[in-house]
């Protein structure tokens, strides 16, 4: 079915992005791979294309395009290509600029934005924490005031481009004993003193994406370091973590139609017992419920992209959208998989490693089960 969200100003874009990826991304993709990272050539030139500040001002080195369907095609142009592309760009471009334009001070903006839209500061955003997961309540690592300044203690787990990232948005316990409320976001600089790295964290999939642990050891930060309102990090987490959810479901979607459309060819071309694997039945029909699932999936994540272009996604509404395609793509994923047979499961087939990026969209940004306790909630349930 036609998609009807786009105008030629976004089909143009959209192709400047895939031409980017086939002439600078596709050819190097073994190679970060097996570096488990991105090198910040990669950065650096996808800044100078303009693919890293679409949100971001004219004033601060942006495109300033104010519209979220540039973002969404970015996005999937890059799930189409890699999910861990995507996820890793997603949070620098997508996930980590509204705190920063809508929140930061004059002076850190000035400071940071320019150089985000270049390539030249790496982003990255750490909520998650070895003890609370999905529970911000849970969170324990703290700033401390001391004067002027705020002392943080504390580590966070799981957080992509951790590893190599420049400026960190970390959610820290200000006050103690008002549960989820008592939160601040801090952006710390990863050369302040006392902050380290621990291992790049080995996962089941998204090698191309660097994950790590982060640890903070009496990391002195200054007012100015503070990303909105002081005890005010869970009111700003829930203004913005629709878009971060929106993200994840634009990613999943996308990547497992790529995949998909790859499965109808290889279905087209495999043959056993004197025909293509396609024309059996069981096989027709699985293929014909799995397009049908995306398409129809695809009609409502476009109808979410045009609702936070006018301003009225609700949170709900895009923790619907994001439980709902990470589901998708897995189920879709997994038929992929099953209709490769024995290749299927050989890593240098793209549709195993799809398999294994797509497993943890039931997981980050929220978990599966906490999307529907939100969406139970809303109901008074």
């Amino acid at each position: 079915m036609p998609r009807s969200i786009y105008l030629p100003e976004h089909d143009a874009f959209r192709a400047s992005v895939r031409t980017f990826l086939a002439r600078e991304v596709e050819p190097r993709l073994e190679e970060y791979r097996a570096a488990h990272g991105l090198p910040r050539e990669f950065w650096l030139r996808a800044g100078h294309h303009g693919f890293l500040g679409l949100e971001i001002p004219e004033e601060f080195g942006g495109g300033g395009a104010d519209d979220y369907r540039f973002n969404a095609v970015l996005t999937e142009e890059l799930a189409k290509v890699s999910m861990a592309l995507a996820s890793c760009v997603g949070i620098h471009a997508d996930i980590v600029v509204p705190y920063l334009l809508h929140l930061a001070t004059d002076e850190r903006k000035k400071r940071w934005l320019p150089r985000m839209a270049s390539g030249e500061l790496l982003t990255a955003i750490a909520m998650t924490e070895p003890s609370g997961g999905s529970d911000l309540a849970r969170m324990r690592s703290t700033a401390v005031r001391d004067g002027s300044e705020f002392v943080v203690n504390g580590s966070k787990t799981f957080i992509t481009n951790g590893y190599s990232a420049d400026l960190i948005v970390v959610a820290l316990r200000t006050t103690s004993g008002r549960g989820a409320r008592g939160l601040s976001l801090f952006g710390i600089e990863t050369s302040r003193a006392g902050f380290a790295r621990g291992r790049r964290l080995d996962k089941v999939g998204q090698d191309e994406s660097d994950t790590a642990e982060l640890f903070f050891h009496d990391v002195r930060v200054s007012e100015d370091d503070l990303i909105g309102e002081y005890d005010g990090g869970f009111g700003h987490l829930m203004t913005w973590l629709p878009q971060e959810r929106l993200n994840g479901a634009v990613t999943n979607l996308a990547h497992a139609r790529a995949v998909l459309d790859e499965t109808i060819r290889y279905s087209r071309e495999r043959a056993a017992f004197g025909q293509p694997i396609g024309q059996f039945q069981h096989n027709k029909f699985l293929i014909a419920d799995l397009v049908t699932r995306v398409e129809v999936t695809q009609a409502y994540v476009d109808q979410c992209v045009m609702s936070h272009v006018e301003g009225t996604l609700s949170p709900v509404d895009a923790a619907k959208a994001k439980w709902w395609t990470a589901q998708v793509q897995n189920d879709v994923l997994d038929h992929c998989v099953q209709l490769h047979g024995g290749y299927g499961y050989m890593n240098e087939y793209r549709v195993a490693r799809a398999w294994r990026d797509a497993r943890v969209s039931k997981i980050w940004a929220g978990s599966n089960e906490i999307m529907k306790e939100l969406i139970g909630r809303d109901l008074g349930l």
